[in-house]
């Protein structure tokens, strides 16, 4: 357990979820942050790509959270998404390290874009590693080339973070957003399984269709929406994913 937790450190907060029912295990608190650098095609938040937003310190923030406990009961907990939060890891690091004092389970939703391995960064990773439950993490494209086109970033640290949380012991759910004709090809499903079944600590693998309940946001900040016209998965293309990422349990 960390100690000396600073509650004073400030995070910039996009939205709250008071009552999250698809972020983790049991009934979630949710939290996004602001701020991501993947540019995403399929993104339904590009409003938190931006850092800013409200302005909260970790005690302040969890102090707020925690008048939410009731509903989580003794199988949910809170869950820091965004945006992408290790964008704001240190302010991450003491809002979770306030809530395991409580014995609060935390969840950390990530793609994963920041991870590096120079000691510094991974001192300060393995920080907040000690006080993170789970990791659910987010793998968008296996194919590297593809994956740059995709989000605008090369996945290679992401995958290594991947393998990195496997080597050390740290729970992971993987989850995968299904889009018709960019990441549903079988070939990459196939090598997806692959990689995935070479971890040692992956509880869970889970589909997410594309939908476009997000467009709105894109015409809003004005900016073109790069899948305009590309339809949402069927229930067959969902089943045959998931039959491609679920050949053997993991």
């Amino acid at each position: 357990m960390i100690k000396n937790i600073d509650a004073n450190i400030k995070g910039y907060v996009h939205t709250l979820e008071t009552f999250g029912l698809v972020d983790g295990p049991g009934v979630r608190f949710v939290v996004f942050l602001s701020g991501c650098r993947m540019r995403c095609k399929f993104c339904h938040n590009p409003d938190t790509w931006s850092i800013a937003g409200k302005e909260w310190t970790a005690g302040d923030l969890f102090r707020h959270v925690r008048k939410y406990k009731s509903y989580w009961k003794n199988n949910g907990g809170i869950t820091v998404s965004g945006g992408e939060p290790l964008l704001q890891m240190d302010f991450v690091t003491e809002f979770f390290s306030i809530a395991k004092a409580e014995n609060i389970h935390t969840t950390l939703d990530t793609a994963g874009e920041p991870f590096r391995r120079d000691p510094e960064y991974l001192r300060r990773f393995n920080r907040l590693m000690s006080v993170t439950d789970l990791i659910m993490l987010d793998l968008k494209e296996m194919n590297p080339i593809l994956h740059k086109e995709l989000t605008g970033v090369d996945n290679s640290n992401i995958l290594d973070m991947a393998e990195y949380l496997s080597d050390n012991g740290k729970k992971l759910w993987i989850r995968h957003v299904l889009v018709p004709g960019l990441t549903d090809d079988e070939a990459d499903l196939t090598e997806m399984h692959k990689f995935i079944s070479g971890l040692k600590t992956v509880e869970k693998v889970e589909v997410l269709p594309y939908h476009t309940l997000g467009i709105a946001k894109w015409k809003d900040l004005n900016i073109p929406y790069p899948l305009e016209g590309v339809p949402v998965p069927t229930d067959e293309q969902i089943e045959r994913a998931n039959i491609l990422l679920h050949t053997n349990e993991y």
